[in-house]
């Protein structure tokens, strides 16, 4: 394993608060907070979900591998304290290994063909309400809660593209 923990997140920040200020849509906001996310944590898969508190649903608008996750896969409520943590709580998750990924996700036999044996979920989180999550996987081992108050600055940036994405959910339905 070799994480990439050594690696200054400042460039990376501010390079994805450039994207918030000039990408013309979430979409392209995305698309440049996935290669700061590979560079500061390491990642094989990123998706970035939005929430519905109403429903419970989450909904995927961005994907680093849409052979294996589309975007607009929706996931209905999984009612788990992995739920209440994450999206109630608004406290970020860590699944170390397959156990962990096992236990909490029931996609977990695709996940793991991917490589992917370990989770840093970050919530994007805009006035006490959550928008979304960032999710990021690698394998097994590979976050820890070091990984945490850099992950939480990229998803206060993502803030501007969730209401975005939220807007857009708003008006599909």
């Amino acid at each position: 394993m070799s994480k990439l923990s050594s690696t200054d997140p400042l460039p990376h920040f501010h390079a994805v608060a450039t994207a918030s200020a000039e990408a013309s849509s979430a979409d392209g906001f995305l698309a440049a907070l996935d290669p700061a996310l590979d560079a500061v944590f390491g990642h094989t898969l990123f998706t970035a979900l939005l929430y519905d508190a109403e429903s419970g649903y989450t909904e995927r608008y961005y994907t680093s591998n849409p052979d294996a996750y589309p975007v607009g896969g929706r996931k209905p409520p999984n009612l788990t304290a992995w739920t209440q943590n994450l999206l109630v709580e608004r406290r970020p998750y860590i699944g170390r290994n397959a156990d962990d990924i096992r236990e909490i996700f029931f996609d977990h036999e695709l996940i793991l063909s991917l490589g992917c044996e370990s989770i840093l979920n970050i919530p994007v989180v805009h006035k006490g309400e959550t928008l979304g999550t960032l999710n990021i996987l690698n394998e097994a081992g590979w976050y820890d809660e070091s990984d945490i108050p850099a992950a939480m600055v990229f998803a206060g940036l993502a803030v501007p593209a969730y209401l975005e994405l939220a807007a857009r959910y708003t008006k599909e339905r």
